[in-house]
């Protein structure tokens, strides 16, 4: 398990070193879950000892959202100010995700009444 715990932050730390060599604006980590994808896609399975470890990590991911929760608490004026763009920012991406999910199952569901 210690093992599939070092591929995983390898993966993290490569995806860490390609975004701070090509200056690419997203975060290292999901450039790390990309080529950890690619990998076991070109494994064609996931070994059970990756999934134990990846499962104890998301058991913890909780704890991860202390910092953040903390940070929120500290800087809430800062939320407080910018309560108006924030509150239509989620409010139009919410009736957005869920324009466009309706419109994709209706889409996707009409190829499985075809084939039936």
């Amino acid at each position: 398990m210690l093992g599939y715990l070092t591929l995983i932050f390898v993966c993290q730390l490569a995806g860490e070193l390609v975004v701070g060599t090509l200056a690419m604006p997203v975060p290292g980590p999901v450039v790390g879950m990309v080529l950890l994808f690619l990998y076991l896609a070109l494994r064609r399975t996931v070994p059970e000892g990756l999934g134990q470890a990846a499962g104890g990590l998301q058991r913890a991911m909780s704890l991860l959202f202390v910092p953040a929760g903390a940070g929120v608490m500290l800087h809430f004026h800062l939320l407080a100010e910018a309560a108006l763009p924030l509150g239509l920012g989620l409010l139009v991406s919410t009736i957005a995700t869920i324009a466009v999910t309706g419109l994709l199952m209706s889409w996707l569901g009409r190829g499985a009444r075809d084939d039936g």
